[in-house]
């Protein structure tokens, strides 16, 4: 990825590792050890700082708008694929696996652990070292379980996660070099 913009940096001599199709806006902070994966996307604002851990984001996993991301010391983050960070999402030291959905201004603490098809509603805080079973749909601060997702909710999820990659598609047909 060509970045003239100078906001994507290396830490301690490593550098953000970006594979095929990947999208980052213009706007977006990335710093460090971070593996963004074939057609995963960075939206306006988002920062991904890893200079304490690596930060993962697996295949067509999508950080919103505004989400911040940080692996501090010791505590990497994995970002799985086909998930979504969502708007103004804080995910600090923790695993978020495939098909996950965290909402609007979630945040998500050290060492958690959300499993697959999990879906973490708006505002919700899940707290450092908790484990969130596959498929559920967790609310409230402090975060718990309040039943599995529904399946028109994992397809909803689906669908947001392909127009996502089809709309970062775009923006990158759209791409400006400033030089």
């Amino acid at each position: 990825m060509d970045n003239t913009n100078g906001f994507i940096s290396g830490f301690e001599g490593i550098r953000p590792e970006f594979k095929g199709g990947v999208y980052v806006d213009i706007s977006a902070r990335i710093i460090g050890n971070v593996i963004l994966e074939e057609g995963s996307s960075v939206w306006p604002m988002a920062v991904l700082r890893a200079d304490g851990a690596p930060i993962h984001v697996e295949r067509y996993a999508a950080i919103l708008d505004f989400a911040f991301v940080e692996s501090p010391e010791g505590l990497p983050v994995k970002i799985g694929e086909e998930t979504l960070i969502s708007h103004g999402a804080i995910i600090h030291g923790a695993t978020i696996e495939s098909r996950c959905l965290i909402g609007i201004g979630a945040i998500i603490m050290d060492g958690a652990v959300i499993s697959s098809g999990s879906i973490i509603g708006a505002g919700s805080f899940v707290s450092a070292g908790a484990h969130i079973p596959p498929n559920s749909l967790v609310m409230g601060i402090p975060g718990r379980v309040v039943r599995e997702v529904r399946q028109g909710e994992h397809d909803n999820l689906i669908h947001q996660i392909v127009s996502i990659y089809n709309k970062s598609r775009k923006y990158l047909a759209e791409k400006i070099n400033l030089k």
